[in-house]
């Protein structure tokens, strides 16, 4: 019998790196694929405004520790270019969100358009019958059809990001590091001298890396200083932008030592862009930022038919929010009319809202809008 060939998304990356140890020992043929996904020189010219620091993501880096694993590994690694297809499909739409007032979550899309479908196209060019990463998340097949579950570590579950899978997507797909606690991943890394066995884990969005993220969104969006207006009316500051702000943000604000108010932190508690106007109120549990009921758009569901009447589930509208107990209906645009048991702060429109059934991850979309008591929040 000849063996089963899995291309493993090698990021150089402890994850992945553990994710393609243990594929082997479970007997499959492994290959791995580096992606490539920005390209900053390419991106300046497309811009016409150069990027002075063309370094921020330190993929060759990656790219080198993938090598020394694949290496280690004793398996091939083969490298792509997906930076087009990541310009079209993650980055001018993260933007134009931005550019909106919105808040999005590049992540997500990455995950949709590069890493499980492009990056699929190309790996089925190298025989790969399986599709693996380093993803902390599980499937299962139940009755004909994939279900996305929750990673057996709940610090590290990443189902949230893969919320906008199809079933397609998720056929033949394998999350090996899903069944284990991230602390057994560095273990094995460790024990089999995986050359990422002590690499930090990655954070932020890959092509930002070190750099500040006020000074990136310059070379891409033109920012407009404005008023910082206080729930009671008064002017009480500049703001920088307000595409650098987002709901329920603290930092950043610059709003210390106010005389007339309280000694209260200062949070985000809504946005006008038409008038580029920065509203903030004191006090983390500020009442304007709490929602009870949302409204979701671009909704993707896992299971292959769509609920009727009413679904009583769980929802995150953040990645490390708790759950929360909501009530789903579908409205006639396709949108989720969604009712939460609890109010829920922060919810943002342009950020992800995605839903559970216990473990099983039901899918998700992102918030177009939120309220309070049937009004709407004004974000």
């Amino acid at each position: 019998m000849m063996k089963k060939k899995v291309i493993v998304g090698l990021s150089g990356g402890v994850d992945s790196s553990v994710c393609a140890y243990l594929l082997l020992k479970q007997g499959y043929e492994v290959e791995g694929l580096f992606m490539r996904n920005w390209d900053s020189a390419m991106n300046n010219d497309i811009l016409g405004n150069p990027d002075l620091d063309n370094d921020i993501c330190p993929q060759e880096e990656d790219y080198m520790d993938a090598l020394a694993v694949a290496n280690h590994l004793g398996i091939l690694l083969h490298r792509h270019d997906f930076v087009q297809e990541y310009w079209d499909n993650v980055f001018t739409y993260f933007i134009d969100e931005y550019k909106k007032g919105r808040t999005p979550n590049p992540d997500i899309l990455c995950n949709k358009y590069i890493k499980f479908a492009t990056f699929r196209e190309v790996a089925a060019g190298f025989g790969a019958d399986f599709y693996a990463y380093g993803h902390y998340a599980r499937t299962r097949v139940y009755e004909d059809e994939v279900e996305l579950l929750r990673g057996i570590d709940n610090n590290k579950d990443q189902t949230y990001f893969l919320s906008q899978l199809t079933q397609e997507q998720l056929q033949n797909t394998l999350f090996p590091v899903g069944e284990l606690e991230k602390s057994e991943v560095r273990k094995i890394a460790i024990e089999n001298r995986i050359p990422t066995a002590k690499k930090k884990d990655s954070t932020g969005i890959c092509f930002i890396g070190e750099r500040n993220f006020r000074d990136f969104l310059k070379n891409y969006i033109y920012t407009k200083p404005g008023p910082i207006q206080a729930d009671d009316g008064k002017i009480i500051g500049t703001h920088d932008g307000l595409m650098y702000y987002t709901i329920g943000q603290r930092k950043g604000l610059g709003l210390g030592g106010l005389k007339e108010y309280e000694n209260l932190p200062w949070f985000v508690i809504g946005k006008d862009l038409e008038q580029n106007i920065l509203f903030v109120g004191q006090g983390i549990n500020h009442p304007t930022l709490f929602a009870d009921q949302a409204i979701i758009e671009d909704v993707n569901w896992i299971p292959k038919e769509r609920f009727t009447g009413t679904l009583h589930c769980t929802a995150k509208f953040r990645y490390r929010q708790k759950d929360t107990e909501v009530a789903l209906t579908w409205l006639e645009d396709g949108t989720l009319d969604v009712k939460m048991k609890q109010d829920v702060r922060a919810v943002t429109p342009g950020q992800a809202a995605v839903f559970y059934d216990g473990d099983v991850c039901l899918g998700g979309g992102v918030i177009q809008s939120a309220f309070y008591k049937g009004k709407i929040r004004k974000y």
